[in-house]
């Protein structure tokens, strides 16, 4: 199982490999805001662990195991994101508090908030309910 540090690296990797068709050292280095010799060790790590390939100077590619995982990261993220929004939480939080949080909820708990998006988004009533009850605890502090 990867460490919360190789959930990013993974999760990055797969984010530019599917919008740019690969992912270069700089690429991962500048959007994890790290240096190139980090990105490097994990890069080597990961391909220990075969979540991918590397080819010094020729790059990178994700093994099935290694796209498995960076999807699901993904998904796990952007479901987070949407829950935060769905619950109120201001725009410019969000993705602080996804990445402050994503590595610590269970399979179990990622499932329960799915289910729990998926119900606002069946049940929009239900969600002007919540908003409402937001607002009234917010006018109460």
């Amino acid at each position: 199982m990867p460490t919360p540090s190789m959930e990013d690296y993974l999760e990055r990797i797969y984010k530019l490999i599917d919008e740019k068709g690969y992912a270069r050292v700089s690429d991962i280095a500048e959007g994890l805001e790290v240096h190139p010799s980090s990105v490097t060790k994990m890069i080597q790590k990961l391909d220990k662990d075969q979540y991918l390939i590397y080819e010094k100077y020729r790059g990178l590619v994700l093994t099935s195991k290694g796209k498995k995982i960076g999807k699901r990261l993904v998904d796990r993220h952007e479901l987070l994101e949407q829950f935060l929004s769905i619950i109120g939480v201001q725009e410019e939080h969000i993705y602080t508090d996804v990445e402050g949080i994503e590595h610590h909820l269970s399979s179990d708990s990622i499932n329960c908030i799915a289910s729990l998006v998926e119900y606002f988004n069946r049940e929009p009533e239900r969600l002007q309910v919540l908003r409402g009850i937001r607002s009234e605890l917010d006018n109460e502090s």
